[in-house]
């Protein structure tokens, strides 16, 4: 029988030189090197005052580093990266046998909001020195991530409202209830401690609300519309995902083309992307030149952004929601997105294709006896010839009740046929000048040239590498902590790891 050399785990002392433990080229000496050489961390030492009394405290860069080497490896929890400090070597080596608790790491990134745009800048012209920055594009991307916040605890004042008036009635009732049974004798039929939790609970939570409504004002969106608030964060926004609607904010980066570095950052709680565009390219100041040019989807798209980049003479690419449809290289798309998922459809019986609904093209249209006849051979009665839509003017026509209503072609002709009564169609007069949607219209006329097309189709490749780095090797997944500078702190720390780890790939520090 072979005979092998035994394996042996039993605890022993292995001699550690730390220093070798940060090999060049590694994230990990990368970012030991830009601390002690580049950053300028007086603004953090200045905060302690311990020169003749009081105990020793971590030094800041040591600080600063085992949080961006946590960051780096997706440990977000403060207990995680104590643990790391005490037991994992890298984490030793870099900290210099430093073992602060959790409490020290969690207070250290809660108070990095005054100091992280400057700390990110500093990185930024580290970047810039290397020659990494090439300032031909930068792509703005977001993405919708959950906070430490409570969807449930969300509404308008009038919705908070109606929930505590809810649970003080629930109070009420279960407080009668219990005089009742002790007025009949029986208080063995209900377990009194536990009733006596769940109205302190409600009390608790009906207070809370009441205290809130008085202590903030209703939240509103640029244009006056009521935006639901938080009671565990106001400062976070319901937004709707392709997983669904979450709360939490939107996490937007400008990406440069040229090596993928992240020029700006923040993180917003709006849950409205075109507020986020103007914010996000103003942070690019001072790296982007008059021939940078910026490329964002058609989540930013608007007549008032693309305005005031007009005004500001800053180039850029703005897709609008119907740019695929007329880019002929996407003419077969559809097709794709009609097929039947695999999983959701395993054995149901297959089912006709369901046939397209009728289109303005399908309606007779007389525009000089302003006359419209459905495929039915129904006359439609006009609405009006002077309606106005982003400065296009258009006839608008209704069908009848006594013709839609027992039409035998309603599927053909709604889309939802068994509560939409009538169908309405719109024809957009041929020869009109374009005046309140200029911009857009010079927009979509840059966007559809062959240059147009070839520049934003480096969009994608430039931001989106960034996003699927920071969410799938980082653990990216949810902001840990409230509030708006908080969180926008987080994400500039997230940010700030990915231009170190290019740093590191192109041999900084060696």
């Amino acid at each position: 029988m072979a005979r092998f050399k035994e394996v042996d785990r039993n605890p022993r002392f292995l001699p550690i030189v730390l220093e070798a433990q940060l090999q060049p080229g590694s994230f990990g000496y990368a970012l030991d090197y830009l601390v002690d050489h580049q950053l300028d961390l007086s603004s953090l030492r200045s905060r302690y005052r311990n020169d003749e009394t009081g105990a020793p405290a971590y030094d800041p860069a040591v600080m600063l580093k085992i949080v961006l080497l946590a960051y780096s490896r997706g440990m977000i929890s403060s207990r995680a990266i104590e643990h790391a400090c005490r037991e994992n070597v890298l984490f030793i080596a870099l900290s210099g046998d430093s073992s602060p608790q959790f409490t020290t790491i969690a207070k250290f990134v809660r108070e990095l909001a005054d100091d992280i745009v400057a700390l990110f800048q500093q990185v930024l012209l580290t970047c810039d020195a290397q020659g990494l920055i090439g300032r031909q594009m930068f792509a703005i991307d977001g993405v919708k991530l959950p906070s430490n916040a409570s969807k449930q605890r969300s509404g308008s004042h009038a919705e908070l409202t109606r929930n505590a008036v809810r649970m003080e009635r629930a109070v009420i009732r279960m407080i009668e209830a219990h005089r009742q049974r002790d007025q009949q004798g029986e208080p063995g039929q209900v377990d009194e401690a536990r009733q006596r939790r769940s109205i302190e609970r409600l009390q608790s939570e009906a207070q809370r609300v009441r205290n809130f409504l008085a202590a903030h004002k209703e939240r509103t969106s640029e244009k006056g519309a009521i935006r639901k608030s938080n009671i565990t964060d106001n400062d976070s926004a319901k937004m709707a995902t392709s997983k669904g609607v979450v709360q939490g904010y939107t996490a937007v980066a400008a990406v440069d083309s040229s090596h993928q570095i992240i020029v700006a950052a923040q993180a917003h709680g709006s849950g409205s992307e075109q507020s986020v565009l103007l914010p996000i390219v103003r942070s690019t100041d001072a790296l982007r030149t008059s021939q940078t040019i910026i490329t964002a989807d058609a989540g930013y798209h608007s007549e008032a952004n693309l305005r005031e980049l007009h005004d500001a003479g800053i180039p850029a690419l703005i897709a609008d929601g119907q740019m695929r449809k007329r880019d002929e290289r996407f003419k077969d798309q559809s097709r794709y997105k009609k097929l039947p998922d695999p999983l959701y459809d395993k054995g149901k019986p297959a089912t006709s294709k369901k046939p397209g609904l009728y289109r303005p093209a399908d309606f007779q249209y007389d525009e000089k006896s302003q006359t419209c006849i459905c495929p039915a051979g129904k006359r439609l009665y006009s609405n009006g010839n002077h309606c106005t839509v982003n400065g296009r003017t258009h006839q608008k026509f209704t069908g009848a009740k006594r013709d839609c209503g027992p039409c035998a072609q309603r599927a053909q002709c709604l889309r939802h046929p068994q509560r939409t009564p009538v169908r309405q169609v719109v024809f957009f007069h041929r020869v009109q000048a374009i005046k309140a949607a200029r911009y857009t219209e010079r927009m979509r006329q840059a966007v559809d040239s062959s240059r147009g097309r070839r520049l934003y189709g480096r969009r994608m490749a430039t931001v989106e590498p960034v996003f699927g780095n920071l969410r799938a090797n980082k653990r990216l997944d949810r902001f840990t902590l409230r509030g708006q500078r908080k969180v926008d702190t987080q994400w500039q720390l997230y940010c700030l790891v990915r231009n170190i780890e290019k740093l590191a790939h192109h041999g900084y520090g060696k």
